[in-house]
């Protein structure tokens, strides 16, 4: 009786160890892609003009730079933001020409755009596009560092080895 008792613990806390296991490994999936890697460095080249799109793929971005795999490559992943054509009338505070339903985005927006500057995620918009779309460099939101030309800077953070990632 001691013997079954012993075999069916034994079996039991196998049993339990194999499903947390199972369970982890859904939860933990390792990407091939970050193996080796000592850093992350991603620039993220917004041009989406349509607010509700915008707020989800701003939120993506920001959960993408603190995800659990990519922190666990550097504890200090390196990201930049940079809004290019339409998306730069989305971080103005001056909001003529939006329904009150692409305001409440706005609103998500504004709240991602803080989230991620504290977050030590570097967020630039491009002049040139700020200047052609009719936003009033002197209206975009706090935490945003204003640059003339936002392909420039794309080019220089690719040349310093930041991975392009598109959101259109």
């Amino acid at each position: 009786m001691k013997r079954e008792s012993r075999t069916m613990t034994i079996g039991l806390f196998f049993s339990i160890g194999l499903s947390f296991a199972v369970v982890a490994s859904g939860f933990c999936q390792e990407y091939e892609a970050l193996k080796g890697l000592k850093s992350v460095k991603a620039v993220f080249d917004v041009r989406i003009s349509n607010p509700a799109s915008a707020a989800l793929q701003l939120k993506l971005i920001h959960d993408t730079c603190k995800d659990k795999n990519i922190m666990a490559v550097t504890k200090n992943p390196s990201a930049v933001v940079i809004f290019i054509g339409p998306s730069v009338k989305l971080i103005s505070k001056k909001r003529e020409g939006f329904s009150s339903e692409e305001q409440k985005q706005l609103d998500e927006i504004a709240r991602t755009v803080a989230e991620m500057s504290k977050d030590g995620i570097r967020i630039e918009i491009c002049l040139f596009a700020a200047k052609v779309f009719g936003v009033d460099p002197a209206s975009v939101l706090p935490g945003i560092k204003h640059v003339p030309n936002g392909w420039v800077s794309l080019i220089g953070y690719e040349a310093q080895g930041y991975s392009l990632v598109p959101a259109y």
